[in-house]
Order: structure tokens, then C-alpha cells, then sequence
């Protein structure tokens, strides 16, 4: 959560009735029996000691004196942090940050009745969440299988612009399949990360090796990725990773830092079938908005890019991604058979900051028939308006300097073939004649 100047903390106080905290404790929300466990949810996995967040959400006595800034972000939904339009698109989403309106409603309401403690007895017991430099998928699928990791290099203190690209192993000596991955900077240099993806490499009849699929992609504030059922992201055997590093110094020098790639496996005695599911991978280079471009001082821009498959496929994640002067992204799909356009997922509060893969949950992702076409649209405003530009007398240019522009969308895109394309329509027309029927 950003701090904001002392003068618009005080006027949201101002807003904060003086009695408040003299009413009825029946009347209003509590910190004790409501409004903890909203913060425990929604903002203590990065404000606590440690985290990201610049100030610590683990106690009332931590919270009251940011009763109104929290109220004011959460009612705007600038947090939790989560680029993705509430009124446009696909909303059925896995990990969904969003506050529900009535969590938002309520820490509202107890912030204007003065943010009562209410009984002690009613506070939750406190919540552990992995810290910095741990796998956060490991709560829910315990630690890694396999773990790839970049060979070292010395981050310096300070500079500009920094890329590491090492080749490594996989370790892996057969093909796999992945159930889940994430990737992970080191506790030192988390914050001079910028982001760190990972690709299999083979090597062809002349020796050189090829690229043939990506492993995974970290970006500052993203989560790791769990593959959809019937889906095969493989570990092709014989593979190695290549890595593109992009550092970005942020006053502290980190000698021999290394990212993680942690792996967890399907096994075949969890009753998984390579051989009956659908090839996943994670996409980029078909879906770049734009290609090269020049944005003026004091100006906006709109750009696209446009992909078709000769065969259907499900899309089941999508994360934009801008740097500072990039403000919204969409993804949209042009069905030329039926002349309809659909809007599948819109973010219109783009913060660089944060690098979110939008997962769809299962049955509600994208079906894209053959020859269809897939549109990434972005938009950029390099005006004084744009609260996160650094300087809008500047030229800005596509590039990959953070002080460049960029737009593309990282798209994991299950492969089908018609039959299961037409099998997944049956079951999403069964679904909704179901929940019509039952809402007559």
C-alpha cells in the first residue's frame, strides 16, 4: 500500500466521525470480529515484517493508524494490487485478489465509525505466510520436485539496465510433465529482479541449440502457475534452460545471485495419462502489440498485435504486460465464421509494479476455434496525467530498458484438437442450460 502526503491522510480522518467510537459495538463492524480477518485475506501476506508492503498489517495497533488510507485504497480497489476490470470479460478467475464489495463495504463502514477494536476475545489466531524467499506454492503442494537454478552472477549496487543469459541443465532425464512451477528470486536481490524467464533448449543434428518451448516467466509480483487438468507443459527429455535475467539495481549489491525454477511433477500413480491429455505451453512472441514505435512528448498511443492457429485451442492464463508508460490492456478474440467479437479480459489500471497471470477457472477458458483471431490491444499515455511517468517531455521508444515501452501478453494455450473442442463446448452448453433451468 503507498503512502500517501500527511495533508490527504488528515482529510481522510476528517472524514472519520469524532463519536464513532463511542456507538454500539452491535451497531458497526470490528476490528476483532470482522475487519481482522478481511486484512489477514487480503493484505498480511505483503504487509508484515519483512514483505514488500511498506508498513505492518499484523495488529490492530498496526492497522489503526491507517484506518482511513486503507479505506480509501480498498474503496477505489487500488488494493490489493490486481490489474483486471471487474465489468468486462471473463470474471471466473483462480487466485482473484479482489476484495468483494462486501469486505470493502465493511472495512468502510468500520473505518467511519471510528475503527472500533471491538472484543479481543474474537481476534483470529494469528496467520503464518511463507516468507520472502519461499515457495508460495509449497503450503498447498509441499516443496518442489526438481529445482533449476541460474549459475551465479554479481548484481551490482547500482546502474542501469542489467540481462543475464546463461544456459543450464534440467537435471530432468526423461519426459515429464508439470503439474505446477514457479520461479523464484533470491530473498537478497528480490527487489532488483525485474524479471526472470526461463526456455527449453535441444540441440539439433548440427549441434546448435533451438528453442522449443517456454519453461516458465517471473515477473515482480507474480505467483507461480499450476497446469490445468488434462493439460501437459513437458520438460522435453535431453532439454536445457536457457535464462534472461533482467536486473534492475536497486542500491544493494547481491555477489553470486541465483534464480530458482521449482517443478512439482504429475506422476502417474495420482492417475495422470500423458498420452490423454492436451500439449500446453506458455506463449509470448505470437501476441507482442505492436511492434516497433515511438510514443511523443505529451502523447498517447494505441497499438495491436494479431495471432491465428490453424487448429482450436483453450487459452488458460493471460498477463499482460507494460512498463510505465502503459496504462490498459485487452484481449479479445475475431471469430471470422461468425463475424462476433468477443472481449475475453480487460485491465484499465495498469501498474507496472505488479505482473499478474489471470488464470481462468476450469470450464471458463477461452475456447478459440481454428482460424479465429486472437487481439492484444494496448494503450500508453506519456502526458503528465499519467501518474506513473517519469518524465513526459521524453521520447519514448519500444525496448526492453525499463525506461522503454513494451506490450505483449504472456498466454498459456492448451492445444485441441476438434473433437475436444467440441466435447468442451457440450459440457460449458450443459453447465449453462443447468443454471438457467435452475434460476427459472
Amino acid at each position: 500500500m503507498k503512502i500517501v502526503k500527511a495533508a490527504g491522510l488528515f482529510s481522510a480522518m476528517a472524514l472519520v466521525p469524532a463519536f464513532a467510537n463511542a456507538q454500539d459495538q452491535s451497531d458497526h463492524p470490528t476490528y476483532a470480529n470482522e475487519v481482522s480477518r478481511i486484512i489477514q485475506d487480503n493484505c498480511q501476506s505483503c504487509h508484515q515484517p519483512g514483505q514488500i508492503g511498506p508498513m505492518s498489517f499484523t495488529s490492530y495497533e498496526e492497522v489503526r493508524p491507517w484506518a482511513p488510507l486503507i479505506s480509501l485504497k480498498v474503496a477505489s480497489r487500488e488494493m490489493p494490487p490486481y490489474q483486471y476490470d471487474s465489468d468486462k470479460g471473463i470474471q471466473e478467475l483462480k487466485n482473484d485478489w479482489r476484495m468483494s464489495q462486501e469486505d470493502i463495504d465493511t472495512v468502510v463502514a468500520w473505518v467511519n465509525a471510528g475503527s472500533p477494536m471491538g472484543n479481543p476475545e474474537d481476534l483470529p489466531p494469528p496467520r503464518q505466510y511463507p516468507e520472502k524467499g519461499q515457495w508460495r506454492l509449497a503450503a498447498e503442494l509441499g516443496q518442489p520436485d526438481h529445482v533449476i537454478m541460474s549459475t551465479p552472477w554479481d548484481v551490482p549496487a547500482n546502474g542501469q539496465d542489467l540481462w543475464w543469459e546463461p544456459r543450464v541443465p534440467t537435471g530432468v532425464t526423461e519426459n515429464r510433465c508439470i503439474k505446477a512451477i514457479e520461479t523464484l528470486p533470491s530473498k537478497e536481490a528480490h527487489g532488483s529482479t525485474h524479471h526472470a524467464n526461463s526456455m527449453f533448449v535441444v540441440q539439433n543434428d548440427s549441434g546448435a541449440w533451438m528453442p522449443v518451448g517456454m519453461l516458465s516467466e517471473f515477473a515482480f509480483g507474480k505467483l507461480g502457475e499450476k497446469i490445468p487438468e488434462g493439460a501437459c507443459r513437458k520438460i522435453p527429455e535431453g532439454a536445457e534452460v536457457s535464462w534472461s535475467i533482467h536486473y534492475y539495481p536497486d542500491g544493494k549489491a547481491v555477489p553470486n545471485d541465483q534464480v530458482s525454477v521449482g517443478i512439482w511433477f504429475h506422476d502417474e500413480d495420482e492417475g495422470f495419462d500423458e498420452e490423454e491429455t492436451y500439449r500446453q505451453d506458455l506463449s509470448l512472441y505470437f501476441l507482442e502489440s505492436g511492434g516497433d514505435y515511438l510514443i511523443p512528448p505529451h502523447g498517447t498511443l494505441m497499438t495491436q498485435g494479431f495471432h491465428s492457429f490453424d487448429h482450436p485451442v483453450r487459452l488458460d492464463s493471460w498477463q499482460p504486460h507494460l512498463h510505465l508508460r502503459g496504462v490498459a490492456m485487452a484481449i479479445e478474440i475475431f471469430d471470422p465464421e461468425t463475424g462476433r467479437r468477443e472481449l475475453v479480459s480487460q485491465a484499465s489500471n495498469w501498474n507496472a509494479g505488479w505482473n499478474h497471470s489471470h488464470t481462468y477457472e476450469d470450464g471458463y477458458q477461452p475456447l478459440v476455434p481454428a482460424g479465429a483471431t486472437i487481439i492484444l490491444t494496448a494503450w500508453y499515455d506519456n502526458t503528465g496525467n499519467n501518474p506513473r511517468n517519469p518524465d513526459p517531455d521524453q521520447w519514448v521508444g519500444a525496448g526492453q530498458r525499463t525506461t522503454d515501452e513494451m506490450s505483449h501478453a504472456w498466454i498459456a494455450v492448451t492445444h485441441l484438437d476438434e473433437e475436444g473442442y467440441e466435447r468442451m463446448l457440450a459440457e460449458r452448453k450443459e453447465r449453462d442450460d443447468r443454471t438457467l433451468a435452475g434460476s427459472d
